[in-house]
């Protein structure tokens, strides 16, 4: 059995530091890198590449809303054309850096807000699918299972990679729990890496508002701005690998 460990990174911005990733990139198998929407300024950009590069880790666009101040995190009202625009510009940002290194884009994966919306509403998940599909359409793109999001990428033809969020809170609906309810965000390493195991052995894990969900994990993802991201990484794959499960890059 094997899974891939991801993490949400290159989200520092200019002069501002962000996240874990120089702790954190020995642990993972990919990476998202924010495109400068969200965060990841030109040189932090190119500084988060090269890391990559120097880990062997692969690389994934991790477009979002254009929201500096909020962190990507606001729902915004875009049309659908604005979505497919955006989409495509940030993956063409990051895409130049990856050449300059010799390195592919490994996949997409969008940030914060813009994912959560996707998950719901059929028309940004569309977008988002078709901005993929348009700048290449063997790249892969990374779904919360069972939503309108998944349907749309697999409708525009690209191939989907299901994931799943140990130190993220689920409701009973399939959704992730929003950020605002208590709860919703696991920061303890041990209870992540039990849910990480349940996630991969079971497909399941306990619903903040009760009951259990279903689950589909080619791969996990761990939040680099967690406050204790390397301890939860380190935990997740330890706990991964001692019951048998090889770390690898879908």
């Amino acid at each position: 059995m094997t899974v891939d460990l991801n993490a949400d990174a290159g989200e520092s911005y200019g002069v501002f530091s962000y996240g874990h990733d120089r702790e954190i990139f020995p642990y993972v198998t990919s990476v998202n890198l924010a495109c400068g929407f969200h965060g990841g300024s030109p040189t932090r950009i190119r500084e988060a590449v090269a890391l990559a590069k120097a880990h062997g880790v692969a690389v994934g666009a991790h477009p979002g809303f254009p929201d500096l101040v909020g962190f990507g995190r606001r729902e915004m009202a875009l049309s659908p054309e604005e979505v497919y625009a955006d989409v495509l510009y940030q993956v063409g940002a990051l895409y130049a850096f990856l050449r300059a290194e010799g390195l592919r884009l490994h996949h997409v994966k969008p940030h914060g807000a813009l994912y959560l919306k996707a998950c719901r509403d059929r028309e940004t998940a569309r977008a988002i699918a078709q901005a993929v599909k348009a700048f290449d359409p063997q790249v892969p793109l990374v779904v919360l299972p069972g939503t309108v999001y998944e349907e749309e990428a697999r409708k525009a033809g690209l191939r989907v990679v299901l994931e799943a969020f140990p130190e993220r809170a689920y409701l009973n609906n399939g959704q992730l729990a929003p950020r605002s309810l208590p709860g919703s965000w696991i920061s303890d390493p041990e209870e992540a890496a039990r849910r990480a195991l349940r996630m991969v052995l079971e497909g399941r894990v306990e619903a903040l508002d009760g009951g259990e969900v279903e689950v589909r994990a080619e791969t996990l993802c761990i939040h680099g701005d967690n406050p204790n991201a390397l301890q939860v990484v380190r935990a997740v794959r330890k706990a991964l690998e001692e019951a048998g499960i090889e770390m690898r890059t879908f």
